[in-house]
């Protein structure tokens, strides 16, 4: 199992990004929180919407650092813990909208069968997002299911973690 914060003694980081396995590898680190940061901070989705899927992909790959974070971003347009608590199995039978519950479903239908024919999915996405907005929202969840598992798979990490609030990634400065 490898230890899950890297970060130098003498570098204090509350990023668990920064302190992850990851900094095993300071350019790769560096060039997933330039992408993560531009995903985050200068997309065309909101940050409400790529949180939910986040959060729903955290539950199904059950990494306990995502299942705790909030992105503040997300917590500023609304996102409330009653809202993250509609995002687990039987979503279509809470009060959520049907854009959050087209959502979770298309997170869904990403993590169980990427290939399938989700042509009706494909439409109720349509009626509430743009394919810009809906590619912006796939390559988050690929991002959010690669490096969750990343995390998962390399150990170290502690089973349960309280949430906390953390700033929306913004795209770093070069090194």
């Amino acid at each position: 199992m490898i230890a899950p914060r890297v970060a130098p003694p003498d570098v204090d980081t509350n990023d668990p990004i920064e302190g992850s396995v990851l900094a095993h590898q300071p350019e790769l680190l560096h060039a997933f929180l330039r992408l993560y940061g531009t995903l985050w901070s200068h997309g065309e989705l909101d940050q409400f919407t790529k949180e939910m899927a986040r959060i729903r992909n955290a539950r199904t790959v059950n990494c306990p650092i995502c299942k705790a974070t909030r992105f503040s971003g997300a917590r500023s347009e609304g996102l409330t813990e009653d809202t993250v608590d509609k995002i687990r199995d039987g979503y279509d039978a809470s009060d959520l909208t049907p854009r959050h519950k087209a959502v979770l479903s298309w997170v869904d239908a990403f993590l169980a069968d990427p290939a399938g024919r989700h042509e009706s999915l494909h439409k109720k996405l349509l009626a509430h997002f743009t394919p810009a907005q809906i590619v912006e929202l796939t390559a988050g969840i690929g991002l959010f299911m690669g490096f969750s598992k990343i995390a998962v798979s390399l150990g170290g990490l502690p089973d349960e973690i309280p949430v906390y609030e953390q700033p929306t990634p913004e795209v770093p400065e070069q090194p």
